[in-house]
């Protein structure tokens, strides 16, 4: 059904395979800062406009490629489809983030989730097996969902939030409320994944996004282990090959250790955490061990291109020497920013970063050899 694929080196990458060079994609990277974005979406006439057309999703998903060689494409999605499809009535105004119509913050409105039936979100499949058919083998596609937890934050606030006072307030005024939510949340999310995994997406990333917002023990009580619950449901393979399983904790540096067990590939790492100290922490070797994906600041990106290269070169020396054994696993990275890219960045910067994340990390191969 689909073409066979020509540029392996991500999913090799998230395998702990050697490389001949150091894949790289950026999160968000088909958005606002490309022209050809913003025209597309005012064609669109909303954001939703453009997430529920399946010709407008997979021309945006394709846009960042067209322009720069990396090495994944990233479904155009939002992480409140499932949310909107449990009837929450999502919505975004232009300039502002998502809001949700009905919020769930008693006992009676928790008591009415469920897993939404997965025909709500058939738009996103489709969009899916579009995108796939319309690579045409080029690099894999990533398919994605936010983190029951990261979920439910926008759920009991009904928006974005600076202080998270309302889902706080939940979380230790009636916790069996928050875990009924994220139960619900996390085999619904699992569900998603699946149906993507099956639409033809090559690899999923759980963004818990907020995650890092957590005090220590309501880290792992309230987003760990519900980020452990879905990723214990998704497919390993699909027809014979592995799916890779990412995970990103925005703000989870200090948690690496913890989830170093979680039951996925490769671990996402925000700008704040030092490469070298990660791989030697979760990166090198041992049953548990993860390719790790990271992290540029996105604001290096509004500095000059020597600049760019420069702050590139030290990401990969920081991550060290890359494995380079055909015969057995090791370390890996890919590289990616600490988060997703701002849309005030110049196009001209990324073509500077993703041609200097290859041309450095090919000399850093050949060094070694």
């Amino acid at each position: 059904m689909f073409a066979p694929l020509q540029n392996d080196t991500f999913l090799r990458a998230c395998l702990r395979q050697a490389t001949d060079h150091t894949p790289v994609w950026l999160m968000r990277q088909a958005g606002r800062y490309l022209p050809e974005y913003r025209a597309t979406r005012a064609r669109a006439g909303s954001f939703m406009g453009l997430a529920t057309n399946t010709d407008y999703a997979t021309e945006v998903t394709l846009q960042p490629l067209e322009r720069y060689p990396l090495d994944a494409a990233i479904l155009f999605s939002d992480i409140l489809t499932v949310p909107d499809a449990m009837g929450l009535g999502l919505s975004f105004a232009l300039g502002e983030g998502p809001r949700f119509a009905t919020p769930v913050r008693d006992e009676a409105a928790v008591a009415r989730l469920a897993v939404p039936d997965m025909s709500k979100l058939r738009y996103v499949f489709d969009a899916v097996t579009s995108i796939r058919k319309a690579l045409n083998g080029r690099v894999p596609l990533i398919g994605f969902s936010g983190s029951p937890w990261t979920l439910a934050c926008y759920m009991v606030e009904g928006a974005g939030s600076d202080d998270y006072r309302l889902v706080k307030t939940m979380l230790y005024q009636r916790p069996d409320l928050m875990h009924q939510i994220l139960a619900v949340n996390a085999d619904a999310v699992a569900s998603y994944l699946n149906a993507q995994i099956d639409a033809g997406a090559q690899a999923v990333m759980i963004f818990d996004s907020w995650g890092g917002v957590l005090a220590d023990a309501a880290f792992h009580s309230f987003s760990l282990a519900y980020t452990a619950r879905v990723l214990a449901q998704l497919k390993r393979e699909h027809e014979g090959v592995k799916i890779p399983r990412l995970v990103f904790t925005k703000g989870g540096g200090q948690w690496l250790e913890s989830m170093k067990t979680l039951d996925c590939e490769v671990l996402g790492l925000d700008w704040t955490v030092n490469l070298a100290q990660a791989r030697a922490r979760v990166g090198e070797n041992g049953p548990h061990a993860k390719a790790l994906q990271g992290n540029l600041d996105p604001n290096v990106l509004f500095a000059r291109p020597a600049q760019i290269e420069a702050e590139v070169a030290a990401v990969l020396s920081s991550f060290g020497q890359p494995h380079t054994d055909a015969n057995q696993a090791g370390p890996t990275h890919i590289f990616n920013l600490g988060h997703g890219i701002s849309q005030h960045t110049p196009p001209e910067s990324v073509e500077v970063l993703v041609h200097a994340v290859h041309a450095h990390s090919r000399s850093m191969r050949k060094a070694q050899a």
